[in-house]
């Protein structure tokens, strides 16, 4: 079983990145914040598909979380973590402290403005994607990969990202890996070790009242009404919903029907003291 090489410096990462290109070899980065399950496993073996080195970054970026978010209590299983991805042929983990990342008197971000960016998350969280892009850019830089994964589960950062490497000219091949779920249809998170088990129980609703609205709207059915009554289904199961919408899956406009596709519906919702989010694609045409 191999076991990759921990290191927590620029200057070490650099030195290992240093001798992949000079032996011409591609360079993936796989971006976490640890607590690793079958979901980020996924997106590494599908990064060892694409390249012949593999980092996986694990680092719980506090810039995305607001001052009432769980930063504190977000899990961190480095040991865990490395031994999951022993065996996956990942070559680097880079674990860097909050102090490599953000020196004392850092003062430049990155701050998405409109286009993916607008609406759904930024509402709920309007700090997350700021914190996000930065962090997703000096991870970029640092490694300089030809290609990063990210799941789509996270369907919007996946497009704020996906524009943000367009807009700055980053020169990086931006690679989406499938959701990963439970048989229930629960989507793979390191937020899903927070819920009791009857909101465990619940959980599944919001994949599945998801899927019954795709469905709807595939078939003709108003895309308002099918949204209305989509909120209504999760709160019933016990959730409290931050938004449930249907929009552009690429631009993440809002769209008034199934003709202004590709369609995306987007859900984040609260149960218990645990925020879950989810989407599914709206299929073409009528079943």
């Amino acid at each position: 079983m191999s076991q990759p090489r921990i290191v927590h410096t620029r200057s070490d990462l650099q030195s290992a990145i240093a001798a992949f290109r000079k032996a011409r070899e591609r360079v993936a980065l796989v971006p976490t914040m640890g607590a690793l399950h079958e979901g980020h496993l996924a997106l590494v073996r599908l990064a060892c598909g694409k390249a012949e080195r593999v980092v996986v970054s694990i680092f719980v970026n506090p810039t995305q979380f607001a001052p009432h978010e769980d930063f504190d209590k977000y899990p961190r299983t480095l040991d865990s973590d490395a031994e999951a991805l022993a065996g996956e042929n990942v070559d680097i983990i880079y674990a860097p402290g909050r102090e490599e990342m953000y020196a004392a008197d850092f003062s430049t971000r990155v701050l998405p403005d409109g286009g993916p960016a607008a609406g759904l998350e930024s509402d709920a969280r309007p700090h997350f994607f700021g914190g996000v892009a930065t962090v997703v850019t000096k991870l970029l830089l640092q490694v300089r990969p030809d290609l990063a994964v990210f799941g789509e589960k996270d369907w919007q950062q996946l497009q704020v990202v996906k524009r943000m490497v367009r807009d700055l000219d980053i020169g990086v091949d931006i690679v989406p890996g499938p959701t990963v779920r439970e048989k229930d249809g629960l989507a793979l998170s390191s937020r899903n070790r927070y819920l009791e088990p009857k909101h465990r129980e619940a959980a599944p609703a919001l994949h599945r009242v998801l899927n019954e609205s795709a469905v709807l709207i595939s078939r003709g059915a108003p895309i308002a009404q099918v949204m209305t009554s989509a909120r209504h289904e999760i709160e019933k199961a016990g959730f409290t919903v931050d938004y449930v919408e249907a929009r552009h899956a690429e631009t993440l406009a809002p769209v008034a029907d199934a003709h202004h596709g590709p369609v995306r519906l987007l859900v984040a919702a609260r149960i218990g003291g645990t925020r879950l989010i989810d989407n599914v694609p709206v299929p073409h045409g009528k079943d």
